[in-house]
């Protein structure tokens, strides 16, 4: 029979540490230790997996939040129930009540200088009740208002940003632009300005940009004229700030897919699926032939939208496509030629 002494301090004799020159002793303790060990993980494993897995067939559990269940879906075992519901305790059937219940803003945002977190100061002068406010507490709003604007806006960079991502806004909605293109614009600039790149260069000019490259990286690009119609800078200068900035924040833009302009230019052009599909496979057979290198991709997808719309039998003019892409009608010719040769097709 083996005794086992308890200690003073609740320990036993097998618990206890052995002392330094009984190495036997050590071994054994350590293997007792790596024993409870692999005994406590197993037990983890288990209960991870009857968390998981359905006690009579093992087949998936299903949480069903309606009803506070947790289900199999195989065999229809509920395995809890009365779960806790996480959710609100509001219900809402439009988005006009989930705004007017919900208790939390609306999330950060790159597209805001301040990323959404300060309060604005409404311009109603009313009160909760809808009550007009007298002269004196109108006053006392508007200058509250005032000190809130400073406030929001203390330095310069601050100043610099919300003019930048004012631009940018009133650009991107110009030209039709997604969100995810502002908001990697709203990236874009706000690198640029934390790596010290503005000085000697206009805000118009580095926002539209940050925009022209953003659109380029999502796959949304809309050509340089696009941007110079509805820009504050000219051509030259937006070019030039464009190179500086992906040079400097070493951005990775690939070159303008012509695949990509040509939903935009059939759309406008009321063309056919059909049309929209042969363009798409004149400019695949060119890029196989080798002819896309070094040539606009704006040129080559009008003229690949003016080519399928004659093999399609549908009427529309270079005139027309020139207007829609903003590319000069001789590139039209030159380019719908060269296509047609590429895919074997017989020009018209």
């Amino acid at each position: 029979m083996t005794e086992t002494n308890t200690y003073s301090d609740g320990g036993t004799e097998r618990e206890r540490l052995p002392e330094a020159g009984d190495a036997s002793a050590k071994d054994e303790h350590s293997r007792l230790r790596s024993a409870e060990s692999l005994d406590d993980e197993e037990t983890t494993e288990t209960t991870t997996e009857q968390t998981t897995v359905c006690p009579e067939c093992e087949g998936r559990l299903a949480t069903d939040t309606e009803h506070g269940e947790t289900v199999c879906s195989d065999c229809g075992l509920v395995v809890e129930e009365s779960s806790v519901d996480r959710g609100p305790e509001w219900r809402a059937f439009n988005s006009g009540e989930r705004d007017s219940k919900s208790r939390v803003g609306a999330p950060t945002t790159n597209m805001m200088h301040d990323k959404g977190l300060s309060t604005n100061i409404g311009w109603q002068d009313k009160d909760a009740y809808g009550k007009s406010l007298s002269g004196r507490q109108r006053r006392r709003m508007q200058r509250l208002r005032t000190w809130n604007e400073r406030f929001r806006t203390r330095d310069s960079k601050e100043r610099n940003l919300k003019q930048a991502l004012g631009e940018i806004d009133r650009m991107a909605s110009a030209l039709g632009l997604p969100d995810n293109v502002r908001e990697t614009a709203s990236v874009i600039y706000r690198r640029a300005l934390s790596e010290n790149l503005l000085p000697g260069r206009s805000i118009e000019g580095v926002a539209t940009a940050a925009l022209y490259a953003a659109a380029r990286q999502v796959g949304n690009p809309r050509s340089l004229d696009e941007f110079t119609a509805v820009s504050r800078v000219e051509k030259m200068e937006l070019t030039r700030t464009y190179r500086y900035v992906i040079r400097e924040l070493g951005l990775r833009v690939q070159p303008a897919d012509p695949t990509s302009y040509v939903p935009r230019f059939t759309s406008r052009l009321d063309l056919s699926d059909e049309s929209e599909r042969r363009a798409r496979e004149l400019l695949e057979d060119a890029a196989d032939a080798g002819i896309t290198s070094g040539k606009s991709p704006v040129g080559l997808a009008a003229a690949a939208v003016y080519a399928a719309a004659l093999l399609t039998n549908e009427k529309v003019t270079q005139s027309q496509v020139s207007d829609v892409a903003d590319v000069s009608e001789v590139t039209i010719r030159n380019r719908y030629k060269e296509l047609l040769e590429a895919s074997g097709a017989v020009s018209a």
